[in-house]
């Protein structure tokens, strides 16, 4: 018998990666055949918009200011390098190889695994990064109806008028005081999303991505030119050292890190499971993990300069962006023209993240209830709408936001590494991680994957809760 069921779990494993499986695969599925990316440039970009965030332009400069200077980056690259070709790649890979969100996979797993009813178990416990997914997507969308209500008085005048900028934004971060750019934010997002994933998602993201970069580059050059910006970059970028003794230096940037390159167990396995078969993820994460550090680099020397330009305390989180920031273009020559460029980039980034974040749940009505694109997209949307619209409170988004990331996203994260890395047959994670690459992969990946990537995602949940939020 034992023979028998070790032949069985062989058989499964072997059917996934040769793609004979019938179902919910890259070719089939309930809601017909499966999208997929149409270009490599296209995933990529299309991954680097997920992880592109308001974090990249609210948390990390902060982070960078005030742990360290450009020490704090020595920690934050490392764990960028070690969670990128470890988690990234594995969630990238694991949706790749069974074609499926995390509902699918982890069915997957635990039938590969031998377990009896194990799509089923496999199944409910992925719901947990799924409607994990769906929550942060809500909160997020408050925030992107914000930037799309900076934008709009930006572009009207209305934004560098106001006498009281802390004012300015709490009437619009309070009960039911940003509704129709709430659902202007959301409208954009699903509509670009209903397209489906070739010709709406990765199409938006190949004109939005690289505009943003083009966007922030526009206004670093402008900081650059202020009296004041050199006293920023010497705060910015000479390194503090003894910052690198202090424990919560490590801590927060690990947090950053982990959180920045959209690691969940869902939203990039998600976007995995739309890869053909000749991408390499492992090319894949790294430009990833590259191009997010960018990000949130070019955000540092636009932020930090510009903030002690003027005098103004270096805050992070909403404030920042909302309060702060747009109290510097007030003061700055030509301040309207470049924070509509601000506004606009930030939009942008909030759309790509968002799109991201409600695919998994998109894809789960779709594979897992057989609903069409449209139908799928339609009940995320009246969900979307029906609860984040009593979230607008700038006090109730933070805490519900804050629950779903210390609580939810890294255990999903965990959930989809032990599936991938231990539930899933003995190298089958590795042979699928090399699917699509001209040379194998190290005995190092194995280890790394297991052992180091599993441990720090479950130290990242202990952390979470111990710190009240690392990310």
């Amino acid at each position: 018998m034992a023979n028998r069921g070790d032949n069985i779990v062989a058989e499964e494993a072997r059917a996934i990666e040769v793609g004979e499986e019938t179902g919910a695969g890259p070719s089939g599925g309930k809601g017909g055949r499966r999208d997929t990316w149409a270009t490599h440039t296209g995933f990529i970009l299309a991954c680097v918009g997920s992880a592109v965030g308001m974090a990249n332009i609210w948390l990390f400069p902060y982070r960078v200011a005030q742990l360290g200077g450009a020490a704090f980056l020595i920690p934050y690259l490392i764990f960028v390098a070690l969670l990128g070709f470890t988690g990234v790649i594995g969630e990238m890979a694991f949706g790749r190889a069974t074609g499926s969100g995390p509902m699918g996979a982890f069915g997957r797993a635990m039938e590969m695994r031998g377990v009896r009813n194990g799509s089923r178990i496999g199944k409910i416990i992925g719901l947990i990064p799924t409607l994990g997914s769906l929550a942060i997507a809500i909160g997020y969308a408050v925030v992107l109806g914000w930037a799309c209500h900076y934008l709009f008085s930006s572009l009207s005048g209305e934004l560098m008028a106001q006498p009281d900028m802390g004012a300015f934004f709490g009437g619009i971060a309070s009960d039911f005081g940003n509704v129709g750019f709430h659902l202007l934010g959301l409208a954009i997002t699903f509509g670009i999303m209903i397209l489906g994933v070739s010709r709406g998602i990765e199409r938006v993201n190949k004109v939005l991505m690289p505009l943003f970069f083009v966007l922030f580059v526009i206004i670093a050059i402008r900081v650059a030119t202020l009296p004041g910006a050199d006293a920023g970059y010497m705060y910015l970028l000479v390194p503090r050292w003894e910052a690198l003794l202090n424990p919560t230096t490590w801590v927060y940037a690990l947090g950053q890190a982990f959180f920045s390159l959209s690691l969940a167990g869902c939203g990039t396995l998600v976007y995995g499971s739309y890869l053909k078969k000749d991408v390499d993820v492992v090319d894949a994460a790294k430009n990833v993990a590259i191009f997010d550090t960018i990000a949130g680099l070019v955000a540092a020397c636009v932020v930090v300069p510009a903030v002690f330009a003027f005098g103004l305390d270096v805050s992070s989180g909403p404030p920042l962006l909302f309060i702060t920031l747009a109290q510097v273009f007030q003061e700055m020559p030509f301040g309207s023209i470049f924070a509509i460029i601000l506004f606009v980039a930030v939009v942008f980034a909030a759309i790509t993240s968002l799109m991201n974040l409600f695919e998994a749940p998109v894809e789960a009505l779709q594979e897992q209830a057989g609903l069409s694109r449209a139908a799928s997209v339609g009940v995320v949307a009246v969900l979307a709408v029906a609860v984040g619209l009593f979230l607008e409170n700038g006090s109730s988004v933070s805490d519900w936001m804050d629950v779903i990331s210390i609580y939810v996203i890294p255990v999903g994260a965990f959930l989809a590494a032990v599936m991938f890395f231990w539930v899933c047959p003995a190298g089958f994670a590795k042979r699928q991680a090399e699917t699509g690459r001209a040379k194998p992969l190290g005995k190092w990946f194995t280890f790394m994957t297991r052992y180091v990537f599993v441990g720090i995602t479950a130290l990242v949940i202990v952390l979470g809760i111990f710190y009240g939020g690392i990310g």
